[in-house]
C-alpha cells in the first residue's frame, strides 16, 4: 500500500511540475561575447539581476551594435546607461509616450515633437521662476 502510494505521489508531482511555465535561466554575463558586453556595459552589475525575457530583449539589440557608427555607438550607450537609472514607473511612462509618439502621422512627428519639448521646457522654467521661455532650435530637436 505504501509503494502504490508513494508511487502515485511521485506521479501526481511530475505531472504537476510539468503544469509550471518554464523558467529559463538568466544568461551569465560572462557567457555574453565581447561584442556583447561591450554594447551593453552601461547595465553590467544590473545584468544578473534581470529577468531572463527581458536579457533576451537587450541581447537582440546587441545585434545591429557592430553595424554602428562610433557616434551611434555612443548615442546608444549614453541612451542604456540614462534607461538603467529610470525608476519602473518612468520607463512605464517612457514607453507609452513612445506608443502614443508611434501612432502619430510620420509627416506629423516633427511638429508632434516640438510641441513636446515647448511643453517639457515651458514646465522647467515655470519651476525655476525664469519668465522667457526660448524656442526649442531644429539642433536641439534632433539631439532629443
Amino acid at each position: 500500500m505504501l509503494r502504490i502510494f508513494a508511487s502515485l505521489t511521485t506521479v501526481l508531482l511530475s505531472g504537476a511540475l510539468l503544469c509550471l511555465p518554464a523558467q529559463a535561466a538568466a544568461k551569465p554575463w560572462s557567457t555574453l561575447t565581447p561584442m556583447q558586453q561591450e554594447a551593453l556595459a552601461p547595465i553590467a552589475q544590473q545584468w544578473g539581476t534581470l529577468p531572463d525575457i527581458q536579457q533576451k530583449r537587450l541581447l537582440a539589440t546587441t545585434k545591429r551594435y557592430s553595424k554602428l557608427s562610433p557616434d551611434q555607438k555612443q548615442r546608444f550607450l549614453n541612451r542604456l546607461t540614462e534607461w538603467s537609472k529610470l525608476t519602473p514607473e518612468q520607463r512605464n511612462r517612457a514607453r507609452e509616450k513612445y506608443k502614443a509618439f508611434s501612432k502619430v502621422a510620420p509627416d506629423k512627428r516633427a511638429e508632434v515633437k516640438k510641441m513636446v519639448l515647448q511643453t517639457e521646457m515651458e514646465k522647467l522654467y515655470a519651476a525655476s521662476g525664469v519668465d522667457r521661455i526660448p524656442e526649442v532650435s531644429e539642433e536641439e530637436q534632433k539631439q532629443q
